[in-house]
């Protein structure tokens, strides 16, 4: 099965992408897994530098996201250029806050000693929607790779070549091979991913529906999520809108 980008302005097709198998599929998860356990070790120097270089990447070739960004998903060149910088300005936030917020805290209680220590969870399934196809990303995957984890996305269909630019990017900043990967997946195959072994938390980003299926297949699995559902905006066309322009 083949996946389509199509630039829905023009309707022109961009670029197809191959699903991948479930042998492959199986493959990758062995790599990631392999590769958090060493990332696990390192200290947040490390990390820090890591989101350093990613937004140094980010701003290099923001021109070039931007259009990408514009052609698989239609919004306005202006704001795919906003969305990249503000993709730049979390990386740089959690290379310095992040190992403030991960610091061990001390909890007062009837114990001799008791704290609160914040441990790399493994590997995160990251689902993400289509209409900010760079941003949800990195808010879900800045700190992620701060905290210790590696990261797996699973985005929309028809922003596939977005998902691909953001593992280019993580390679062109240096990340640990396989600490980051794109998954070429249909939906229906999200929930089996839960269930498997090597994922450890899912993140999900989409309708209520989505949250609903996402959510039970994680409860079954016993596995902690995020999710940010739906919206509750108002979106009002008034008599006066110019409807063909």
């Amino acid at each position: 099965m083949s996946m389509e980008s199509v630039n829905p302005a023009t309707g022109e097709k961009i670029r197809s992408f191959e699903e991948f198998s479930d042998a492959e599929l199986q493959r990758i998860l062995k790599k990631v897994g392999a590769a958090q356990r060493v990332w696990a070790r390192t200290d947040f120097k490390t990390r820090g530098a890591l989101l350093n270089r990613m937004a140094r990447v980010l701003k290099k070739d923001a021109a070039t996201y931007a259009r990408l960004m514009t052609e698989e998903m239609g919004k306005p060149l202006k704001q795919s250029q906003s969305e990249i910088e503000k993709c730049a300005w979390v990386c740089e936030y959690y290379r310095d806050h992040g190992a403030g917020f991960l610091k061990p805290e001390s909890v007062k209680t009837d114990a001799s000693k008791s704290f609160v220590s914040f441990e790399p969870l493994g590997i995160l399934l990251a689902v993400m929607p289509w209409n900010f196809p760079f941003w949800q990303v990195f808010r879900a995957l800045v700190p992620a790779l701060m905290a210790g984890n590696a990261v797996v996305l699973k985005h929309a269909s028809n922003v596939t070549g977005c998902a691909m630019a953001i593992e280019s990017i993580f390679q062109d900043a240096q990340g640990p091979k396989d600490l980051f990967r794109t998954l070429i997946l249909s939906s229906k195959r999200i929930a089996g991913l839960i269930e498997h072994p090597a994922i450890s938390c899912v993140t999900l980003t989409g309708s209520v529906p989505a949250g609903r299926s996402v959510a039970a297949a994680a409860g079954k699995a016993l596995k902690k999520t995020v999710m940010e559902l739906g919206g509750s905006d108002p979106y009002l066309i008034l008599e006066d809108a110019d409807l063909e322009s």
